[in-house]
């Protein structure tokens, strides 16, 4: 039973359910739901799939992610980076409107779905790692450019492709000419309100009289009057006519049951998207479970998180829906309206079930500009361009990261971008490691304390050489060790002794190991010893397993403080005789 509530989580907080929470995950249910209504429309628009598909991949995955999931304040939906990955995938495989693009995109969220699972059964949360935050930031930042340009179509209401930003731009310039002008004023109305919703209507409301809380609720309501004010318009007025694109007609109903395609061909060319934006999701989904739960002091389980999402991903494969994930902005109403566990989510998916069931057919004239307006607003906070400034202040390698990964974002697309920034970080972090930081030490007068001989005014001895390492030694780093090594011995005749302070070496592997016998040996040439202080248990456990330690010609000594009294008593002030 314990090992079934490890993972099934609603065993665990089902058990102390009551009305007090009932309360607060109803309420927040409800603001989620007014929410969730537009975006999930405009983040299907932005897939490329029809609005409908938004719906339903906000009712199933959701109440799946509320079984399985451990976040108590986590929304599982459509998002808009997954969402522009999804229309990135799929557009080179299908039409956008065809069945075969609706077929790809079920069988995209059930190999999302599948690799999170298993990634979760196998405790693999950690490959999520590496992606680094400077590449998420630079991911997202451009992700963010590239979904605002692309709804600049539906604002103007002209035909525009292109999955690049000089892709895109070339085409909306060349279509400019052909902009719809009741297009253009609805898209810009919506788009200024939705701005103006964010920033003045909480302290309008504030300042007519209304609660804190009823002006939050009528702030996140917002996209809802956009959507009301923009169809009930276009109805009275007959836009239709004028060439305002709307949404048109949407299946009334619950979300249907459907079935990803097995085709080897279709998952061979889906694979690697499906991985990128398994990890993409959950790093996304992770960071904002993590920070909402360090607020209330709970614990978020990561295994268990690509468990709770890769359920959610199957269930929108199975229900006509594409990739989900926890949103940010979505959480983040969901904690502040007072959800207590992952119920709020549940309740949210019914609210969803009776909108598709009753307010569909209300929306048909619903223009695409408003669900455009919506998805630009949402996107824009996204963009962070300050990550540039301040990564190259502090880390050019960061920089690099960053900078690559937008550029190539932006001029090649979410996936080459994404692909690119991982394979920087990973090869910057392989550079610094390869050639790790070396510091000459010694003695600080008085202490027992070791410090570089170039920041600090230590005591040293001629005959004794100690160095810290400051990296664990691995194939890719051992060779620069040795070649440092013999190059500061060889230019310094009185040295006798040689300390190695491993302090900050958490593992050695076989290369290093061998390293070292060589350094070793070419030491005992040069009548110098070699020695070891402050090795870790781990990695001493591992020395003896090899004959390393018995060939060693000096010793491992306890901490660098024992090796000087040792090597040079006289600078630790130790009675030679007492040694």
């Amino acid at each position: 039973m314990k090992s079934l509530r490890r993972y099934v989580p609603i065993l665990q907080w089902g058990r102390q359910y009551d009305r007090h929470t009932l309360s607060g995950d109803l309420m927040a249910a409800i603001i989620v739901t007014i929410m969730l209504i537009p975006q999930s429309l405009a983040y299907a628009l932005l897939a490329g799939l029809p609005p409908e598909a938004g719906l339903y991949a906000s009712i199933a995955p959701i109440v799946l992610y509320a079984i399985f999931g451990t976040s108590r304040a986590l929304a599982v939906g459509p998002v808009a980076v997954i969402s522009l990955m999804t229309a990135a995938a799929l557009g080179t495989i299908a039409d956008q409107g065809s069945m075969g693009y609706a077929v790809a995109a079920l069988t995209l969220a059930g190999l999302s779905g599948a690799i999170l699972l298993v990634m979760g059964l196998l405790k693999l949360g950690f490959l999520a790692n590496f992606l680094s935050h400077p590449v998420i930031a630079g991911f997202i930042t451009a992700s963010g450019i590239l979904i605002a340009v692309s709804q600049l179509k539906h604002i103007l209401g002209i035909p525009a492709s292109g999955s690049t930003l000089p892709e895109m731009t070339l085409s909306l310039l060349q279509n400019l000419p052909s902009t719809n002008v009741a297009t253009l004023l609805i898209g810009l109305s919506a788009t200024a309100f939705l701005f103006w919703v964010r920033k003045g209507l909480r302290p309008l409301l504030g300042r007519l009289g209304l609660g804190p809380r009823a002006a939050d609720m009528a702030t996140k309501a917002g996209p809802v009057m956009a959507v009301v004010g923009t169809t009930a318009l276009v109805w009275a007025l007959g836009l239709e006519a004028d060439g305002v694109r709307v949404v048109g007609a949407i299946p009334q109903g619950l979300p249907p049951l459907t079935l990803p395609s097995f085709s080897p061909d279709l998952i061979r060319l889906l694979l690697l998207p499906a991985f990128l934006i398994s990890v993409i999701g959950f790093v996304e989904s992770i960071s904002v479970a993590q920070t909402l739960a360090a607020k209330k002091r709970q614990r978020i389980d990561p295994d268990q998180e690509l468990i709770g999402l890769g359920a959610a991903n199957i269930a929108a494969a199975f229900t006509g829906g594409y990739p989900v994930t926890g949103g940010f902005s979505r959480s983040v109403v969901n904690f502040d309206a007072g959800a207590e566990t992952p119920a709020a989510g549940a309740f949210t998916a019914v609210g969803l079930g009776i909108a598709a069931l009753v307010l569909t057919p209300l929306i048909y004239f619903l223009p695409t500009a408003t669900l455009a307006a919506t998805i630009i607003v949402a996107v824009l906070s996204l963009v962070d361009f300050s990550i540039l400034p301040r990564s190259w202040a502090y880390a050019k390698s960061d920089f690099l990261a960053v900078a690559t990964t937008m550029l190539l974002t932006l001029g090649l697309g979410v996936e080459t971008g994404v692909t690119a920034g991982v394979l920087v970080s990973i090869l910057l972090h392989l550079h610094k490691t390869s050639r790790p930081h070396i510091a000459e030490v010694g003695l600080v007068p008085g202490t027992q304390h070791f410090r570089n001989i170039l920041r600090h005014s230590v005591l040293t001895d001629p005959a004794v050489l100690t160095l810290r390492i400051d990296e664990s030694l691995y194939f890719a780093n051992a060779r620069y060790l040795e070649d440092y090594l013999s190059d500061r011995v060889a230019s310094d005749c009185p040295i006798r002794d040689v300390v190695l302070m491993c302090s900050a070496v958490n593992a050695i592997d076989l290369s290093a190991l061998e390293s070292l016998e060589a350094i070793n040996h070419r030491l005992k040439e040069m009548n110098v010893r070699l020695h070891l202080s402050e090795v870790k248990g781990p990695v001493s456990d591992r020395l003896k397993t090899s004959h390393f330690l018995e060939d060693l010609t000096g010793r491992v000594f306890l901490s660098q403080y024992d090796a000087l009294c040792h090597l040079s008593p006289e600078l630790s002030g130790t009675d030679p005789t007492a040694i």
